[in-house]
């Protein structure tokens, strides 16, 4: 049985703001590695036995940037299904799945956001193998992430008795809302407690038989919205007056909480983040021997454990430790590492002033090129255009 891929691209990123924006978010991005963090978990797929071509779910407004991204890697998607408009995670999946059986009745989803990283491919490829045989037996299966240390960043799984003849997989007994730091301590050291990484393993049909029973109406929108949609080559253009109706839910609360089936296999050494902030980042990011990460034309003096990127100007600092210094071309973010979750903050203060600066980069990538903004007002906009032939 064959598991169809199913790449969540949406989100805004905004708490990587300035470099990841709601107009080019941090999926997009090459934050750890050659590849963007979406070619990455494309390209992680070909160490999975079994796998079809991936299901994209993004919007209209990034089609480009996803076709693009996959032609980079020589990949072509199954799907590049473009929601008219965000309504969580269930109805994205459920979509995924109404495509995937349209080829395999007895379809395997493998739903993945596209902007983790994940360190370990190998590992990663075992625990889909394993995940894919507990699925094939009806149940939807979650990733518990073996926590390294508290994180009052994530939700958690709390994990119940292991399957009957496996000691890889576990009822699961609670999904937790993100804790705080207290909480998060006493689950560390009391232990059976895991990350919820929003990874999960479904059989197509028993997902939206469990949808049906839970959430009725999502089902019901989004059928009609495949149904109904346009099909243009490799883009599937939901019908937008059929989701636009649909319920706001993820597939947690839609179904995952509510199931008999739900069943969690636990990741360890995966070497997993969601890249929550830019201290998440740093964490991941290789360092010099002054624990400090340094990215572009960066001059330092008596620097540590700091994390500083520069993509257009040259940027010094001196005598300074536990910072994120990020600089892009029309944004500078100066943050104590232990604060860079604040960032969102800004981002909202940002955009309630009706600054562009929270949504779009002085380069705007096109389907004809791109253009680099010299300047604009309220009525007009000068730029330099980059047409590709």
């Amino acid at each position: 049985m064959n598991i169809f891929p199913v790449v969540l691209c949406g989100g805004s990123g905004t708490r990587l703001w300035p470099l990841s924006r709601g107009g080019y978010p941090k999926q997009y991005l090459k934050l750890a590695g050659e590849h963007t963090l979406v070619q990455q978990t494309v390209l992680r797929l070909q160490g999975v036995p079994g796998v079809e071509a991936p299901i994209m779910i993004t919007n209209a407004e990034q089609r480009f940037i996803v076709a693009d991204q996959l032609r980079s890697i020589d990949v072509t998607a199954s799907a590049v299904v473009l929601e008219p408009v965000g309504r969580n995670t269930a109805p994205a999946v459920a979509a995924a799945a109404l495509l995937a059986m349209e080829q395999s009745p007895d379809a395997l989803l493998l739903v993945l956001p596209s902007d983790h990283v994940i360190l370990s491919d190998a590992i990663f490829a075992k625990l889909a193998d394993t995940a894919r045989d507990i699925a094939n037996d009806g149940h939807l299966v979650t990733f518990g992430i073996e926590p390294t240390k508290p994180h009052t960043g994530y939700g958690y799984i709390r994990s119940g008795n292991a399957l009957a003849s496996r000691d890889d997989a576990f009822r699961v007994d609670a999904f937790v809302e993100k804790p705080d730091a207290e909480t998060a301590a006493r689950f560390v050291s009391e232990g059976g407690y895991y990350w919820n990484s929003g990874m999960f393993m479904l059989k197509a049909s028993v997902y939206l038989d469990e949808l049906k029973r839970f959430e009725p109406a999502v089902l019901e929108q989004v059928a009609l919205s495949v149904k109904q949609a346009k099909r243009d080559e490799d883009f599937v253009r939901l019908d937008a007056d059929a989701f636009q109706e649909c319920p706001n839910i993820s597939i947690d609360y839609a179904v995952m909480e509510k199931t008999d089936h739900a069943v969690m296999v636990a990741a360890a050494g995966l070497n997993w983040s969601d890249i929550g902030s830019w201290a998440a980042l740093a964490d991941i990011s290789d360092t010099d021997d002054t624990g400090n990460t340094l990215s572009g034309d960066v001059l330092t003096d008596d620097v540590s454990d700091s994390y500083i990127r520069a993509d257009h100007r040259m940027v010094t600092a001196i005598g300074v430790k536990d910072l994120i210094i990020v600089e892009t071309a029309d944004a500078v973010l100066v943050t104590h590492r232990d604060q860079s979750e604040r960032v969102k903050k800004i981002v909202e203060r940002l955009s309630a002033s009706g600054r562009h600066e929270s949504v779009t980069h002085r380069k705007v990538i096109r389907p004809w090129g791109s253009y680099e903004s010299i300047d604009q007002g309220e009525r007009f906009q000068g730029a330099y255009p980059n047409v590709c032939v």
